[in-house]
């Protein structure tokens, strides 16, 4: 079975790893991979946000699987691009939708979620320029080491 594998960081190169293992994986591409990943597959030059260049490359070389390492594409619907086109909807991509892909892509949605489904997760607040004074009031309430973070995508970077 040929698997392509979307990333160029160190989870990539840990799946890659793991991947090319299986007795099952005929040929393992990488896009757009990296020094490490090249030695258990093979790399492809394209951008892992590139989704038609993507799908035409599955097409051509005959892809029984996409596996999705990095956030942003899924954040960017790549499951939803390669399930809504008929050439490509009968490859299995591995990775939430876009809309699952929400909880990972928005901290403010994701600590929104968990709070409403009685998940355990750190107190929080959701600050803007508007409620700057409501946040700082709120930070006085906090026993530090406390940590902000920014809505949106860290892509691997905390």
């Amino acid at each position: 079975m040929n698997i392509l594998l979307l990333g160029s960081g160190g989870r990539e190169h840990a799946l890659a790893w793991k991947i090319a293992q299986s007795p099952k994986v005929s040929k393992l591409f990488i896009a757009p991979g990296n020094a490490g990943t090249a030695e258990v597959g093979q790399n492809v030059n394209i951008n892992s946000n590139d989704f038609e260049a993507l799908k035409r490359f599955a097409l051509d070389n005959d892809v029984k699987m996409v596996v999705v390492g990095p956030e942003d594409p899924l954040v960017n619907g790549i499951y939803d691009n390669f399930k809504s086109d008929a050439l490509t909807a009968h490859i299995p991509v591995i990775g939430p939708s876009k809309k699952g892909a929400t909880l990972e892509g928005s901290k403010d949605f994701a600590k929104a979620f968990m709070s409403r489904h009685a998940i355990p997760t750190a107190r929080y607040k959701t600050i803007t320029v508007e409620n700057i004074d409501e946040g700082l009031a709120f930070l006085e309430t906090l026993k530090a080491p406390y940590v902000l973070k920014a809505d949106g995508l860290c892509a691997g970077k905390g």
